[in-house]
């Protein structure tokens, strides 16, 4: 068993990213469903779809891959805020990725987004997780 299901999300990407895998399947949380969505958004996956045919669910993501290298869209995806340590940032001090090529995914009162929306938003919150 694991105590950090967003990790697990995270290393399952990882995994299949690593192996090549076209689908992975990850089963489903609500966080985890905001997470796999701004991930849709900002062009890191191809596709996803929720399945609730068991009784958590289950998340079907389809990973992006270059045309021409076979190179992953999704260089490193890695958890910043763990269950023994937690991260916090007001929306000052939000994190930038790679000058604004890679992406910030937070956690505020107000949903799950990433760093530049929070900061639109002027709210703070935990820093989950950085995608690039």
């Amino acid at each position: 068993m694991y105590t950090d299901p967003i990790a697990d999300y995270l290393t399952r990407i990882r995994n299949a990213v690593s192996a090549k895998h076209r689908v992975v399947e990850i089963p489903a949380s609500n966080l985890k469903k905001e997470i796999t969505k701004i991930l849709f958004d900002q062009g890191y996956i191809l596709s996803y779809k929720f399945e609730d045919s068991t009784v958590q669910g289950t998340i079907k993501i389809a990973l992006k891959y270059n045309k021409l290298s076979q190179e992953s869209v999704i260089k490193k995806i890695q958890r910043l805020s763990k269950p023994g340590l937690r991260k916090y940032s007001n929306s000052n001090d939000l994190p930038r990725i790679l000058n604004g090529l890679g992406i910030a995914i937070v956690s505020t009162s107000k949903g799950v987004m990433t760093a530049k929306q929070a900061k639109r938003h002027n709210v703070g919150g935990e820093v989950i997780c950085y995608v690039y």
